[in-house]
This record gives C-alpha cells, sequence and structure tokens, in this order.
C-alpha cells in the first residue's frame, strides 16, 4: 500500500548521547528547525473520532497533512496512512481550511533535527515536555537501527505526540490543550516516571 508512514518512538534521558551514536553510524544532519502544528477537526470532531489528523505545519516551509489509520493491524510498529503537501502560504492556507468548516483544535509545538541514514529518517525532537528519538523508514530497518543505536525494543512507544501529552495532562491536571514551551515553563513533569503507559513493553 502506498503513502504509508511506518515508525517508532524512544523517550530519551540522555538525548546527546544518542545524538553521538547516529553520528557514528554514519547518519548525515540536515539540521534542526523549530515546528508549529495546528490540529483541524470539523464541528462534530469527526477526525478525532475516526482517530485520523488534518494537520498545517511551518518550519523552514509550510505542508498540510493528512494522516489515517490503515486497513491492517500492526502492534509492532505505528503504521498510518499518510498524505502530504507542500502549500506556498501557511495563514492563507489557515484560512481556506477554515472556510471549508475546518477548525483549529491544538497547536503543538516541538524543535526538530533530522537525520539521514540511507533511506531511514531518524529525527531528535525536544517537545515541552520531553526528548525523543523518532525512527521512521522500513520495517527491518527501523528494528536493525534501534537496536545498533543502543535501544531496547520493548521500551519503543506507538503513541503520538499528543496522545502522550493526553496521558501528561491527565496526570497532572492540567489547565491547557495546546502544546507549546510556553505552556510548560512552570510545569514540573517528570515522564520517566509515567513510561510504563506509553512503551509498549513486550518483546
Amino acid at each position: 500500500m502506498k503513502n504509508l508512514e511506518i515508525e517508532v518512538k524512544f523517550f530519551l534521558a540522555d538525548m546527546d548521547r544518542i545524538r553521538d551514536r547516529i553520528i557514528e553510524l554514519g547518519a548525515m544532519s540536515m539540521g534542526r528547525v523549530f515546528e508549529t502544528n495546528i490540529r483541524f477537526d470539523d464541528a462534530d470532531n469527526r477526525l478525532i473520532q475516526e482517530k485520523s489528523l488534518l494537520r498545517l505545519r511551518q518550519d523552514t516551509k509550510s505542508t498540510l497533512t493528512f494522516k489515517s489509520e490503515p486497513p491492517f493491524k500492526d502492534d509492532q510498529f505505528k503504521i498510518l496512512r499518510e498524505l502530504e503537501v507542500e502549500v506556498s502560504d501557511f495563514t492563507t492556507m489557515k484560512n481556506i481550511l477554515e472556510s471549508l468548516g475546518f477548525r483549529e483544535e491544538q497547536v503543538y509545538e516541538k524543535w526538530r533535527e533530522t537525520f539521514m541514514l540511507n533511506s531511514t529518517n531518524l529525527c531528535l525532537d525536544t517537545m515541552p515536555y520531553g526528548n525523543f528519538l523518532e525512527i521512521e523508514g522500513q520495517k527491518e530497518d527501523i528494528k536493525k537501527l534501534a537496536s545498533q543505536i543502543g535501544l531496547k525494543w520493548k521500551k519503543r512507544i506507538l503513541l503520538n505526540y499528543l496522545a502522550i501529552f493526553d496521558v501528561i495532562k491527565q496526570k497532572s491536571n492540567l489547565p491547557f490543550y495546546d502544546v507549546t514551551f510556553s505552556n510548560f515553563i512552570n510545569i514540573r513533569f517528570d515522564l520517566s516516571k509515567h513510561l510504563d503507559r506509553l512503551e509498549v513493553n513486550r518483546h
């Protein structure tokens, strides 16, 4: 099936060590950028009910992405059908979506450094609530790289960043919905104490 996004995430207690290991393996950095993402839905929240995502992202460019569940289950990897297109104007695209009846539901930010190793993307992500490595590519390459980097496969995370935030929001009774760095300035949350709710924890 075309247009499949196949990935896993790992929570990182020591991002610098993992970054050094990725470079040792021969990966090439494509640079580090700041992302602003807006998740849209309709008035009935139909997209989130269908486990779909409509997202407008701005970093060095603007992209519109639609993600939906594939017609099969996989408990080893996070797999989604992904359709993505670059748009020339972030604000105009936002206005188009709103004119079509979609509304801004949630904003989330991150810093991302992307590495390329052969045909695999390795993304070091700094979220407002912690650091992660996201590995995207073919299944066999993802699993091999995770092992070479020194990550335990049973520690992989298949949730997206917004679902991870939902766990944090529930545990800390947070009053906000947007995952922005400014919202987390005075928040002290140790995600490592709650990894049992995030990680797959199976061989």
